[in-house]
């Protein structure tokens, strides 16, 4: 798995003109194909009137699927632009259509290829990016008499505090870096003088 990720930091639309054609890029984070695929299809109802509906998606921190279609403009001038700017600035779980409203003036291949990708660009620095990194949650079980104080020490250490569950014994659920959970052992054995519970469990992504 990769480490950390980059993503939209949230849904949008930027405008650009280029030689009376309008292009608008929008942006949404989608955490699967299908999400990615309803959101061109909802660009695509909002935009009929439009003269191309370009799109281009990221999924996976791996970057595992990746699809891009120039929807009617000359092959490799639209989405593949529009792909490879999302790639140069390492994006993921992100969809961008640009739709172009046609204005009368032929761009060339080499003016379509700028105009798509650098739509995607100036999209991102408008909207924004967070960047998301790799974590191991890790669940914590202490008595009543000293949940108040781990969960205020675990904020004051920077500690995702996740979830807190209430029964017969007090379970929060933390985000962990790998590389901190020796050190997070240690610390909470020395903070409830042994008597926490800690149990590891799967990977996930978090808010860097």
């Amino acid at each position: 798995m990769q480490d950390e990720y980059r993503t939209v930091a949230r849904a949008g639309v930027h405008e650009t003109e280029i030689n009376r054609s309008r292009f608008l890029c929008a942006l949404a984070p989608a955490a699967t194909e299908q999400e990615a695929q309803d959101f061109v299809a909802s660009v695509r109802r909002q935009h009929t009137d439009a003269t191309h509906n370009c799109f281009a998606y990221v999924i996976g921190a791996d970057a595992a699927v990746q699809r891009a279609s120039d929807d009617g403009e000359p092959g490799g001038t639209a989405g593949v632009p529009m792909l490879q700017m999302l790639l140069r600035r390492d994006m993921r779980y992100v969809v961008a259509v640009v739709t172009r409203y046609y204005g009368g003036v032929k761009l060339g291949a080499g003016g379509l290829i700028r105009a798509y990708g650098g739509s995607v660009g100036e999209a991102l620095d408008a909207l924004g990016t967070l960047t998301r990194r790799r974590f191991r949650l890790a669940t914590v079980t202490v008595d009543h008499q000293r949940a108040g104080k781990v969960q205020n020490d675990l904020r004051a250490t920077g500690r995702e505090v996740r979830d807190v569950r209430y029964g017969e014994a007090v379970t929060i659920e933390i985000g962990l870096p790998d590389a901190d959970v020796t050190a997070f052992r240690a610390w909470l054995a020395d903070a409830t003088a042994g008597t926490a519970g800690f149990e590891l469990g799967g990977e996930a992504y978090g808010d860097a």
